[in-house]
């Protein structure tokens, strides 16, 4: 077996957002036992994003420094540019560089989409989705300038598969998805990767949930996924990666291989439905290299095929 004790974090310095609790405290915790130096950032509110208390972020780095390693505690917020700016300015000020990026950040406020306020989807995405943007835009320029970087962004599986009661929450969750794509191509050529970690552990977020029949979903569970995407020997990027309940796995988007056709009319689509969304022979396009111009590809392969021209490939 693999030493994993050997892939250390000696001199990189990290930023993990909601990191004063649950799966954020376990990512700092991992990090700076292994030589990391890390910004903890976490402004203490409640589980719907009201209020400030510094005690969980300093806690942290206590915990920390008490173990031998090096701390920053951050009270910003990740919901505003300014907070953003201010949670990587603490790592740049204090440490003179930012090496790793983790935005864990997150808020609740459930509400059937038949009854949910705008207030309450903006409040969720101004955390989980404009927060991501709001860490990743000064961290990026400084990891490309520096010609290397590691960011994790966390999805979910309602971001993915959706849920009852969570419009704002899976909404946002998808959207990481994307801003983590294009954060991985335009970081290719700089030696920046970018990945989403999509976790389920039973921490503050799974508050109102019976969770008595569910087998071991530690955040010790997650942690290690989230610390191999961090490191330097990680060159996979773009990518997606399920842990939840011991099991770690890749998620895709996928599609099915479709029916070419010169015209369409309405009848035609509702004929040819069932080929149509037959995905037992998938087509995934990664991100990167090029999955956008992958996909494009595929398509005018086959019309061009079709109309004798020869296939088109990429």
């Amino acid at each position: 077996m693999t030493d994993t004790s050997s892939l250390r974090f000696d001199d990189r310095v990290a930023v993990v957002t909601g990191a004063g609790r649950g799966l954020g405290r376990a990512y700092a915790q991992l990090l700076a036992a292994r030589g990391a130096k890390v910004v903890v950032n976490d402004p203490g509110g409640s589980l719907a994003g009201e209020g400030a208390d510094a005690v969980p972020a300093q806690q942290v780095v206590d915990e920390i420094t008490a173990a031998g390693g090096e701390a920053a505690a951050s009270t910003a917020s990740v919901a505003t540019p300014e907070g953003g700016a201010a949670i990587i300015g603490t790592a740049l000020d204090r440490y003179g560089r930012i090496d790793i990026l983790i935005h864990n950040a997150g808020n609740v406020r459930s509400c059937s989409l038949k009854e949910m306020s705008h207030e309450d989807f903006d409040a969720v995405l101004d955390v989980h989705l404009r927060g991501a943007f709001n860490v990743v835009r000064p961290a990026f320029p400084v990891m490309c300038g520096a010609g290397y970087g590691r960011i994790v962004l966390t999805s979910s599986i309602g971001g993915l598969y959706g849920n009852h009661g969570v419009a704002n929450y899976a909404a946002a969750k998808a959207g990481v998805v994307g801003l983590s794509n294009v954060a991985a191509l335009e970081g290719a050529a700089d030696g920046v990767t970018c990945n989403v970690i999509v976790p389920a552990a039973v921490t503050r977020m799974a508050a109102g949930i019976d969770t008595s029949s569910y087998p071991p979903m530690g955040s010790d569970l997650v942690a290690p996924v989230v610390g191999w995407l961090a490191h330097e020997s990680c060159s996979v990027t773009g990518e997606m990666f399920i842990a939840l309940a011991g099991r770690v796995a890749r998620a895709v988007v996928a599609e099915s291989p479709g029916v070419y056709r010169p015209s369409w009319t309405v009848e035609d689509v509702a004929e040819h439905q069932a080929v149509i969304r037959n995905a037992e022979s998938p087509l995934i396009f990664p991100a990167v290299p090029d999955g956008h111009d992958q996909h494009i590809r595929f398509s005018f392969g086959l019309a061009q095929h079709a109309n004798g021209h020869g296939a088109l490939h990429g």
